[in-house]
């Protein structure tokens, strides 16, 4: 069974950073692309930065040059480094990875989900 487990998120003010983390089991990360995912109250899920199996990644327009995502294959786990937080980043973050079934999302079809975690900036 595959299971998506983020953490790391929080409140932090305007400026700061965070690292969330997704630990995947039950699925080699290291075979398929990743990514993360937001959505804030109100507003439609929104992708946020994909990383494919070539180590090729794609951002959102809002968070290029500020989010960076990465992975370690070896802990079978998924990041993403944020900073220079805005109140617009406020959301509630997934980790997702590639499986049959999903959504298709900038060539990577999206079919485990992680159950989020949430991420909010004080301005």
């Amino acid at each position: 069974q595959v299971q998506l487990v983020e953490s790391g998120g929080g409140s932090v003010p305007a400026g700061g950073s965070l690292r969330l983390s997704c630990a995947a089991s039950g699925y080699d990360i290291s075979r398929f692309c990743v990514g993360w995912f937001r959505q804030a109250p109100g507003k439609e899920r929104e992708r946020v930065a994909i990383l494919y199996t070539d180590y090729t990644t794609k951002y959102a327009d809002s968070v290029k040059g500020r989010f960076t995502i990465s992975k370690s294959d070896a802990k079978n786990t998924l990041y993403l480094e944020m900073n220079a937080l805005t109140a617009e980043d406020t959301a509630m973050y997934y980790c997702a990875a590639a499986g049959a079934g999903g959504e298709w999302f900038d060539r990577c079809r999206f079919g485990h989900w992680g159950r989020g975690t949430q991420v909010t900036v004080s301005s």
